[in-house]
């Protein structure tokens, strides 16, 4: 009797420490967060993730390396989802999907999609697959776009989309990466009667298509609430336009760079529509109005042309708070690019990190990971207040692939190798 009642004193007493505990200091208590990484630029496609507990510094080792494999050629990222990851890699022969264990490394499959493509601004495939329940859907180099199932990697259908819907292969290949809206699976191809197409996600069936004459350019599209409407925005290679779920054009703003380089993802800001392009160009934000059938647009602000604070040349920006931070590329796709911190609403330069250098990033927790041309990792604080870096290491070759965040765990690969690292707070 004594045992059992010094075990329940010690047990109440333990329990009134800790709601005291939680009471004054309710800042030591935190709660992460986790989620899966299953497209381009993440859940929402605007390279943002909810998770929590995120690292803020590390020493000269770097974060926690977890495990390498070997990957293969290509600029697809990685996608994650329900503990499995997949990019699209090339080999000698053809470009494949691979499926792998998200946690170990462990290769599960591998899918045969096209011939190996080749190309003078780098080989492979560009795009990078969207995951669902059960099935990952990928684009390729020279425009295949083929449903996978998750299970076991065996092809489901696939579309060879400029041979059903006429037209050519862009310069520097097809760079689209799925996006799924509703029923539909969407590509941007650039065909003659067709610039952008939605496919029935479990046939390959076309559903309807978009844009006449007008080139895919390089960007992906994204699904938007704009103009107090969701809807499907394209930015292709002469022009950004929406589209309503049934492929009624909404609205068009020409956008004419050289080499139809537009290939930044488009973003909504507060229900506005903003675009951003390199080669000198530089970034628009559109107000849209309900005119006529669909909406007109006006420019809220616009910083173009060689004096441009913000030109994406193949990044998006993050917009988080208000703010932008973006990759300012100078000149024609030249050496020099900056990290730039903006005010989002009005244009307004905020702070700039001179020569930067060419990399791309993602955001959570309040930080933004980023991977440079060099091969370095280099995590940033998120904040407007000005640069504060907090950890750079070099981990691996050249790339131009973002991160991928999921579960504690980003995941960055270059034409060799696929790395994954725990980010997670110790």
């Amino acid at each position: 009797m004594r045992q059992t009642q010094s075990g329940f004193s010690q047990r109440f007493v333990f329990r009134m420490l800790a709601a005291i505990f939680i009471a004054v200091c309710p800042g030591q208590i935190e709660q992460s967060r986790a989620e899966d990484w299953p497209q381009f630029l993440g859940p929402d496609r605007n390279g943002i993730s909810k998770e929590t507990g995120l690292l803020d510094s590390w020493g000269d080792a770097g974060p926690d390396e977890l495990w390498r494999i070997p990957g293969g050629v290509g600029m697809s990222a990685v996608a994650v989802k329900d503990g499995l990851a997949c990019t699209m890699i090339q080999t000698k022969r053809e470009q494949q999907l691979l499926g792998f264990d998200a946690a170990t490394g462990t290769k599960k499959w591998t899918a045969a999609i096209a011939p190996n493509y080749r190309n003078q601004m780098g080989n492979g495939p560009r795009g990078t697959p969207l995951l669902t329940a059960d099935a990952a859907f990928v684009f390729t180099g020279e425009g295949v776009l083929a449903r996978v199932n998750l299970k076991d990697g065996s092809l489901d259908w696939k579309v060879v989309t400029l041979n059903r819907h006429p037209g050519a292969v862009m310069d520097y290949g097809m760079a689209c990466s799925p996006v799924l809206w509703g029923t539909a699976v969407i590509v941007t191809v650039g065909a003659r009667q067709a610039t952008v197409v939605a496919f029935d996600q479990k046939t390959g069936e076309t559903l309807w298509t978009a844009g006449r004459a007008g080139s895919a350019g390089y960007s992906s599209p994204a699904v938007l609430q704009a103009g107090g409407q969701e809807q499907l925005v394209v930015f292709a290679g002469a022009a950004a336009f929406g589209v309503d779920s049934a492929g009624k054009e909404l609205w068009r703003y020409g956008y004419v760079t050289d080499y139809d380089c537009n290939i930044a993802t488009p973003l909504s800001i507060d229900g506005s529509v903003l675009i951003s392009a390199g080669e000198n160009h530089g970034t628009t934000l559109l107000n849209l109005k309900p005119g006529g059938s669909g909406f007109d647009t006006s420019v809220a602000w616009a910083s173009t042309g060689t004096g441009s604070m913000l030109r994406n040349e193949w990044q998006t920006s993050i917009l988080l708070d208000g703010y932008l931070y973006g990759f300012d590329n100078v000149g024609s796709a030249g050496p020099v690019t900056h990290l730039t911190c903006v005010r989002a609403k009005t244009g307004e330069r905020i702070w700039r990190e001179p020569r930067f250098g060419k990399g791309n990033m993602i955001a959570a927790d309040g930080k933004l990971f980023a991977t440079t041309m060099k091969g370095e990792l280099v995590v940033m604080q998120a904040s407007p207040n000005g640069f504060q870096e907090l950890g750079r290491k070099k981990v691996i070759g050249t790339t131009r692939q973002a991160p991928s965040l999921a579960n504690g765990r980003l995941y960055i690969r270059d034409d060799a190798e696929i790395v994954c690292f725990d980010v997670r707070r110790q």
